[in-house]
Protein backbone atom coordinates (compact mmCIF):
# COMPACT_ATOMS: atom_id res chain seq x y z
CA UNK A 1 0.00 0.00 0.00
CA UNK A 2 2.77 2.00 0.57
CA UNK A 3 3.90 2.52 -2.90
CA UNK A 4 0.78 2.54 -4.57
CA UNK A 5 0.71 6.55 -4.69
CA UNK A 6 4.54 7.19 -4.86
CA UNK A 7 6.64 7.80 -8.03
CA UNK A 8 7.94 4.86 -10.55
CA UNK A 9 11.33 4.88 -8.20
CA UNK A 10 9.75 3.88 -4.99
CA UNK A 11 7.06 1.34 -6.92
CA UNK A 12 10.42 -0.44 -8.39
CA UNK A 13 12.36 -0.82 -4.84
CA UNK A 14 9.14 -2.18 -3.40
CA UNK A 15 9.01 -4.46 -6.60
CA UNK A 16 12.55 -5.57 -5.84
CA UNK A 17 12.23 -6.17 -2.31
CA UNK A 18 9.28 -8.26 -2.87
CA UNK A 19 11.24 -9.97 -5.40
CA UNK A 20 13.69 -10.72 -3.00
CA UNK A 21 11.08 -11.89 -0.67
CA UNK A 22 10.07 -14.53 -3.31
CA UNK A 23 13.52 -15.61 -3.67
CA UNK A 24 13.52 -16.40 -0.05
CA UNK A 25 10.78 -18.27 0.31
CA UNK A 26 12.03 -20.30 -2.66
CA UNK A 27 15.08 -21.02 -0.33
CA UNK A 28 12.77 -21.85 2.36
CA UNK A 29 10.96 -24.01 0.39
CA UNK A 30 13.90 -25.76 -1.10
CA UNK A 31 15.52 -25.84 3.17
CA UNK A 32 12.56 -27.68 3.89
CA UNK A 33 12.99 -30.41 0.67
CA UNK A 34 16.25 -30.91 2.29
CA UNK A 35 15.22 -31.50 6.05
CA UNK A 36 12.69 -33.94 4.78
CA UNK A 37 14.89 -36.03 3.38
CA UNK A 38 17.30 -36.17 5.70
CA UNK A 39 14.57 -36.32 8.40
CA UNK A 40 11.61 -38.46 6.32
CA UNK A 41 8.34 -38.57 7.75
CA UNK A 42 4.96 -38.59 6.08
CA UNK A 43 2.96 -35.26 6.01
CA UNK A 44 -0.49 -35.02 7.96
CA UNK A 45 -2.66 -34.88 4.81
CA UNK A 46 -5.84 -33.83 6.47
CA UNK A 47 -4.29 -30.75 7.60
CA UNK A 48 -2.33 -30.01 4.68
CA UNK A 49 -5.41 -30.00 2.53
CA UNK A 50 -7.48 -27.94 4.99
CA UNK A 51 -5.17 -25.34 5.48
CA UNK A 52 -4.31 -25.11 1.41
CA UNK A 53 -8.50 -24.97 0.99
CA UNK A 54 -8.66 -22.27 3.73
CA UNK A 55 -5.72 -19.95 1.58
CA UNK A 56 -6.90 -20.69 -1.54
CA UNK A 57 -10.27 -19.10 -0.47
CA UNK A 58 -8.51 -15.72 0.84
CA UNK A 59 -5.89 -15.90 -2.04
CA UNK A 60 -8.48 -16.13 -4.63
CA UNK A 61 -10.16 -12.84 -3.13
CA UNK A 62 -6.99 -11.02 -3.61
CA UNK A 63 -6.53 -12.26 -7.07
CA UNK A 64 -9.96 -11.26 -7.69
CA UNK A 65 -9.74 -7.73 -6.90
CA UNK A 66 -5.93 -7.63 -8.22
CA UNK A 67 -6.95 -8.52 -11.56
CA UNK A 68 -7.55 -5.18 -13.02
CA UNK A 69 -4.72 -3.72 -11.53
CA UNK A 70 -1.85 -6.30 -12.88
CA UNK A 71 -0.77 -4.41 -15.62
CA UNK A 72 -0.71 -0.95 -14.01
CA UNK A 73 2.77 -0.57 -12.51
CA UNK A 74 5.81 -2.87 -11.53
CA UNK A 75 4.89 -2.77 -8.01
CA UNK A 76 1.36 -3.99 -9.17
CA UNK A 77 2.43 -6.35 -11.23
CA UNK A 78 4.71 -7.30 -8.63
CA UNK A 79 1.91 -7.88 -6.55
CA UNK A 80 0.06 -10.19 -8.89
CA UNK A 81 3.04 -12.15 -9.24
CA UNK A 82 3.11 -12.76 -5.69
CA UNK A 83 -0.65 -13.74 -5.23
CA UNK A 84 -0.47 -15.78 -7.94
CA UNK A 85 1.80 -17.75 -6.72
CA UNK A 86 0.06 -17.95 -3.51
CA UNK A 87 -2.33 -19.60 -5.56
CA UNK A 88 -0.35 -22.35 -7.11
CA UNK A 89 1.12 -22.88 -4.17
CA UNK A 90 -2.40 -23.48 -2.34
CA UNK A 91 -3.37 -26.01 -5.53
CA UNK A 92 -0.34 -27.40 -5.43
CA UNK A 93 -0.58 -28.58 -1.26
CA UNK A 94 -3.89 -29.51 -2.37
CA UNK A 95 -2.89 -31.75 -4.82
CA UNK A 96 0.30 -33.25 -3.25
CA UNK A 97 -2.17 -33.84 -0.13
CA UNK A 98 -4.07 -35.75 -2.02
CA UNK A 99 -1.10 -38.43 -3.77
CA UNK A 100 0.08 -38.22 -0.18
CA UNK A 101 -3.11 -39.85 1.17
CA UNK A 102 -3.49 -41.71 -1.71
CA UNK A 103 0.21 -42.92 -1.48
CA UNK A 104 0.92 -43.37 2.05
CA UNK A 105 4.25 -41.48 1.05
CA UNK A 106 5.74 -38.46 1.89
CA UNK A 107 7.18 -38.18 -2.04
CA UNK A 108 4.44 -36.75 -3.46
CA UNK A 109 4.89 -33.91 -1.46
CA UNK A 110 8.80 -33.19 -1.79
CA UNK A 111 8.11 -33.37 -5.65
CA UNK A 112 5.17 -30.68 -5.61
CA UNK A 113 7.50 -28.58 -3.30
CA UNK A 114 10.49 -29.10 -6.10
CA UNK A 115 7.95 -27.95 -8.44
CA UNK A 116 7.16 -25.08 -6.05
CA UNK A 117 10.73 -23.98 -6.23
CA UNK A 118 11.09 -23.98 -9.43
CA UNK A 119 7.63 -21.81 -9.80
CA UNK A 120 9.05 -19.25 -7.24
CA UNK A 121 12.75 -18.84 -8.51
CA UNK A 122 11.28 -17.70 -12.03
CA UNK A 123 8.66 -15.41 -10.25
CA UNK A 124 11.78 -13.80 -8.19
CA UNK A 125 13.84 -13.70 -11.57
CA UNK A 126 11.31 -12.10 -13.50
CA UNK A 127 9.89 -9.64 -10.56
CA UNK A 128 13.67 -8.42 -9.75
CA UNK A 129 14.63 -8.22 -12.97
CA UNK A 130 11.44 -6.01 -13.97
CA UNK A 131 12.30 -4.06 -11.00
CA UNK A 132 15.98 -3.72 -12.32
CA UNK A 133 14.86 -2.34 -14.83
CA UNK A 134 12.46 0.46 -14.02
CA UNK A 135 15.15 1.33 -11.57
CA UNK A 136 17.79 1.68 -14.57
CA UNK A 137 14.61 3.09 -16.81
CA UNK A 138 13.71 5.53 -14.00
CA UNK A 139 17.83 7.05 -13.19
CA UNK A 140 17.88 8.39 -16.57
Amino acid sequence: MFAVSRGATVKARVALFKGGLIFLAACAVAAQIAYTLLVPSIPVFEIMGMFSLLALAANSLCLYLLWRHRHEDVNMSSVWECSRNDIASNLSVFMAAGAVWLTGSGWPDILVALGLVGLLMRSAIRVISSAMGELHASSH
